[in-house]
C-alpha cells in the first residue's frame, strides 16, 4: 500500500504576502512587479506575520521592500560612493581623493574578472590576494618605479571598501540580510609587518639638524619643532595670526582664501621667546602677507604679495567671479582648490614639496637617513609633552586633534567641562619645550647674529633674485 504523502500546512496571508513553514522555518512569499521573491524571515509564526504585515504595507504604497534592492557594477557603486562624499557629505578633497585612489583597485580587480561585475558577487577573499601581488607607483606617477602595496595600505583599502559596501548597504544596492563582505578583513586582523617607522628626533640629533641648516630652512624647522604645527598649517599661516609681544600663535580656518584646517579645529599655540625671536627675524618688519616666504621668491607688482588678510579674500573672490565666467558654469570644488593655490603662490607662500625637500637634504648631511618627512616634528613634539607629562587635555588642544568622540574620547564629559586658561596652555608648553635647552639656546644666538634683519631671511623683502621657476604657481 502507498504511503500517503504528508500534506503541507496551508499558507496563512496578509493582504498580497503569503507566510508559511517550511523546513522548520517561516518563508514569505509575493511578487514584486513581475519578479517573484521567496525569503526566509523568521523562526517562529509570529515574527513572520510581522514581517508580511510590513511587507504588505510597503506594496500597497509602492515603496521599495526590505526585500528589494538595485544591482548595481562595482564601478557604477564606486562613482555614487564618491559622489555621495563630494556633494552630500562634503568630504575634504583629500579624503575624497584617498578613497578614490583606494577603491580603484576594487574597480580595476573586477575588470579583471568581467567588467560588469555586479557589486554583490564581489569575492573579498580573492580581492585581498590581488593586493598582495599588485605593484604600484610610491607617488602615483606613471613613469615612477613600481613597489609592491605595504600593509598598512591594504589595510587602508579594506577598510574603505568595508565603508563602501556599508553605503551600498544603506542605499538597498544589496540583497537582503548580505553580510558586507570586508566585514571580517582590515582593521587590527590585517598585520603592519613592513610598515616604515616613524622618525622621532632626541635633543642632540635636534640640534644636529638646526645647525645643519640654511637660514631659510632653520625658521621653517625650528617652528615646527616648537609648535607641533602640521606642514600645511605653517605654510597658510599670515602674519596677522601672530602676536609675538605676548607669545602666541592662532592656527585658523581661512575660507575666505580657500583653505581650512585638516579637522577644523582653530586653536591656539604659545611661543616661547626664543622662538618670536625667531620669528620677529622671518618678519623682518612685514606686516602683512604669509609668515614663510618661498626661498627665492620674487614680489611681483601683482596686487597680491603685502596684502592683508582682509584685501587677500577681496581677490580670491573676484578671481572666482573670473574664471566662472570664462568657464561659464560654477566651480567644482577642485576648481575652486586650483584658484586658492594659485592665489597663495601669487602671495609667496612656501611651497610644501620644496620644504619636504629641504628637510630630506638636511637630513641626509647629518646622517640622520630614517627622517624623511617634516611632520616627524609634529611627532617629536607630541612624545616630547609627554616625556614632559602634560596634562592630556592640554596636549589635545594645542595639537588640534580631534577627539574621537562627540564627549572628549577618552576624558568623557571632564573635557566638556574642562575650560583650559591661557596661562595653564602657555606654562605647560613652555615646561615641556624647555627640557631641551640645547636648541633654544642655538636659536637665541642665530636671531642676535641676524638682529640687523639681513635680507637673506627675507627673500620677499628683496623684491628681486626670483627665477621663472619660483614665479610659478607651483
Amino acid at each position: 500500500m502507498a504511503k500517503k504523502r504528508r500534506r503541507r500546512p496551508p499558507r496563512k496571508r496578509v493582504g498580497s504576502v503569503s507566510y508559511y513553514e517550511y523546513h522548520s522555518a517561516w518563508w514569505i512569499y509575493y511578487r514584486d512587479g513581475n519578479k517573484q521573491v521567496r525569503r526566509r524571515v523568521a523562526d517562529n509564526e509570529e515574527t513572520a506575520a510581522q514581517v508580511a504585515a510590513q511587507v504588505n504595507g510597503q506594496l500597497a504604497i509602492g515603496a521599495p521592500t526590505p526585500f528589494s534592492f538595485t544591482a548595481v557594477t562595482i564601478a557604477e557603486l564606486r562613482g555614487r560612493f564618491l559622489d555621495y562624499h563630494e556633494h552630500v557629505v562634503r568630504s575634504s578633497l583629500a579624503t575624497v581623493q584617498r578613497y578614490s585612489s583606494a577603491t580603484r583597485h576594487l574597480e580595476d580587480w573586477a575588470k579583471t574578472r568581467s567588467s560588469r561585475v555586479k557589486a554583490h558577487e564581489v569575492d573579498a577573499d580573492d580581492f585581498v590576494r590581488y593586493l598582495r601581488k599588485r605593484r604600484v607607483a610610491c607617488n602615483g606617477h606613471p613613469n615612477a618605479s613600481k613597489r609592491p602595496l605595504r600593509d598598512k595600505g591594504i589595510r587602508f583599502v579594506i577598510d574603505t571598501c568595508r565603508s563602501l559596501y556599508n553605503f551600498a548597504a544603506k542605499k538597498r544596492y544589496l540583497p537582503p540580510y548580505y553580510e558586507n563582505p570586508f566585514s571580517g578583513l582590515g582593521g587590527r586582523r590585517c598585520r603592519i609587518e613592513d610598515a616604515k617607522p616613524i622618525y622621532v628626533f632626541d635633543s642632540d640629533a635636534e640640534l644636529a639638524f638646526l645647525k645643519a641648516a640654511d637660514d631659510w630652512n632653520f625658521g621653517i624647522h625650528f617652528t615646527l619643532a616648537k609648535t607641533g604645527l602640521r606642514p600645511g598649517e605653517l605654510v597658510h599661516l599670515l602674519i596677522e595670526d601672530l602676536d609675538l609681544d605676548d607669545g602666541w600663535l592662532y592656527v585658523r580656518n581661512k575660507p575666505d582664501l580657500g583653505w581650512r584646517i585638516k579637522t577644523g579645529r582653530e586653536r591656539l599655540v604659545p611661543l616661547v621667546d626664543e622662538l618670536a625671536g625667531v620669528l620677529r627675524r622671518v618678519v623682518a618688519g612685514r606686516t602683512a602677507g604669509p609668515v614663510f616666504l618661498r626661498q627665492k621668491f620674487s614680489a611681483r607688482d601683482n596686487g597680491v604679495y603685502g596684502t592683508n588678510r582682509k584685501h587677500l579674500s577681496g581677490i580670491f573672490a573676484r578671481r572666482l567671479n573670473e574664471a566662472e565666467k570664462e568657464s561659464g558654469q560654477a566651480l567644482s570644488r577642485q576648481e575652486h582648490a586650483r584658484v586658492a593655490r594659485a592665489l597663495w603662490a601669487d602671495a609667496g607662500a612656501v611651497i610644501p614639496d620644496r620644504m619636504r625637500n629641504g628637510f630630506i637634504r638636511i637630513a641626509k648631511s647629518c646622517g640622520l637617513q630614517d627622517a624623511t618627512c617634516p611632520k616627524s616634528w609634529r611627532h617629536t613634539f607630541a612624545t616630547l609633552l609627554q616625556d614632559a607629562n602634560v596634562d592630556p587635555l592640554v596636549r589635545q588642544l594645542t595639537l588640534g586633534h580631534s577627539p574621537t568622540s562627540g564627549t572628549g574620547a577618552g576624558l568623557g564629559m571632564t573635557a566638556i567641562y574642562t575650560h583650559t586658561r591661557s596661562e595653564t596652555l602657555k606654562r605647560e608648553i613652555e615646561r615641556a619645550v624647555r627640557l631641551w635647552p640645547a636648541s633654544l639656546a642655538f636659536a637665541q644666538r642665530w636671531s642676535a647674529a641676524n638682529e640687523g634683519g639681513q635680507k637673506k631671511h627675507n627673500p620677499g623683502s628683496e623684491q628681486t633674485g626670483g627665477t621663472e621657476g619660483d614665479k610659478s604657481h607651483g
